[in-house]
C-alpha cells in the first residue's frame, strides 16, 4: 500500500513526487512513456524562473533524478484503470496487469497536443515543428513561420510571433476563424501576417530542420509550397484521463474538473498539470500544481 501513486512523470508528476517523499510519504510514479512529458523534446527552455536556459531533456532529467534520489519509486508502465474500494484505491497497470494499492492518487497524465498527422511532422518535432509559441517562438526571430489553427490559441500565437518574425502565415482549413474576433482584427492590421484560408498543410519538408510546407486549398484544389523555418501547430489538445473517468468528473473535452486546490470530485484523487481544467498551461504552473496536489494528498491522509 503506497501513500501516493502518481500517474504521469511530467513536470507536475515529478514535482508532486518530490513534495510527497519530502513529507515522509511512500510515493510511486507510473509513466508509460519517457519521463518529462511534452517538454522533454524542447531544444531550449528560457521561461522557467531561476533557470535562464536549459534543454527540455536536461530539465526533465534533473527533476527525475531529484525525485528518485529522494526516495520516489518509478515504474515504466501505463495506468489502465483506477478503482476505489474500502476507502483506498487500486491502480491497474496495462503491462503485467498489476494491481497497485494506494491511499491517495495524483493524476498528472498531461495532455497531448493534437497533431496534423502529415509527413515530416514527427521527424521534425523540436527541429522547427513546435506546439508552443510561448516556449519556442523566440528561436525564430527574423524568420518566416507558419501557424496552423483557427481558434484563439492559434490567433494569439500568430500575434506573438508577428512581433519578431519576418513573416507569419496563418493557415486554417475554413474561411472563418473560431477564435476571438478582436484577435482576427488585430492580425489583419499586421503587414507581416498573411491569412491562408480554406487550406491545410499536407507535408512538412526539411532534412535537419524545417525548410518549407506544402499547402493544399481544400475548396478549389491545388497545392503550393511556402518557405518557412518554423511550423507552430495549434489545433487543440487531447487529455489522457480515461483511466480515472469512472471516478472523477471530466468536462466535455475530457479534462479533469479541478480548481487551484487540485482536488477532484472524488476525495483522495487529485489532478495536477495539463490534464486538469485550467487557464494557463506552462512548466511553472505544472510544477505549482504538483506541489499543491502532493501537499493536499498528505493532508487528506491525516
Amino acid at each position: 500500500m503506497y501513500d501516493i501513486v502518481i500517474i504521469g512523470a511530467g513536470t507536475a508528476g515529478l514535482s508532486a513526487a518530490i513534495y510527497g517523499v519530502r513529507a515522509g510519504k511512500t510515493v510511486l510514479i507510473l509513466e508509460s512513456g519517457m519521463f518529462g512529458g511534452q517538454i522533454v523534446n524542447s531544444r531550449c527552455i528560457e521561461n522557467y524562473p531561476g533557470i535562464p536556459k536549459i534543454s527540455g531533456y536536461e530539465f526533465s532529467k534533473q527533476l527525475y533524478d531529484q525525485a528518485v534520489s529522494l526516495g520516489a519509486e518509478y515504474r515504466s508502465t501505463r495506468a489502465a484503470n483506477l478503482l476505489k474500494k474500502d476507502g483506498s484505491f487500486t491502480v491497474l497497470t496495462e503491462e503485467g496487469k498489476e494491481e497497485l494499492s494506494a491511499k491517495t492518487v495524483i493524476v498528472a497524465a498531461g495532455a497531448k497536443h493534437r497533431t496534423l498527422g502529415v509527413p515530416g511532422e514527427e521527424k521534425l518535432k523540436g527541429q522547427g515543428v513546435s506546439y508552443c509559441a510561448a516556449c519556442d517562438g523566440a528561436f525564430f526571430r527574423n524568420q518566416e513561420v507558419a501557424v496552423v489553427g483557427g481558434g484563439s490559441t492559434a490567433l494569439s500565437d500568430a500575434a506573438v510571433l508577428s512581433d519578431y518574425c519576418k513573416k507569419v502565415y496563418l493557415i486554417h482549413r475554413r474561411d472563418t476563424f473560431r477564435g476571438e474576433a478582436k484577435l482576427v482584427d488585430t492580425l489583419k492590421e499586421k503587414e507581416n501576417v498573411e491569412f491562408v484560408l480554406n487550406s491545410r498543410i499536407t507535408a512538412i519538408h526539411g532534412e535537419e530542420a524545417v525548410e518549407s510546407v506544402t499547402v493544399e486549398n481544400v475548396s478549389i484544389g491545388g497545392t503550393k509550397e511556402l518557405p518557412v523555418q518554423g511550423v507552430f501547430v495549434a489545433v487543440g489538445q487531447v487529455p489522457d484521463n480515461q483511466m480515472a473517468a469512472g471516478l472523477v468528473e471530466l468536462d466535455d473535452m475530457g479534462y479533469i474538473i479541478s480548481g487551484e486546490d487540485c482536488k477532484t470530485s472524488c476525495p483522495g484523487i487529485f489532478a495536477a498539470g495539463d490534464c486538469r481544467t485550467k487557464e494557463v498551461r506552462q512548466l511553472v504552473t505544472a510544477a505549482s500544481d504538483g506541489a499543491v496536489a502532493a501537499l493536499a494528498a498528505c493532508e487528506f491522509m491525516i
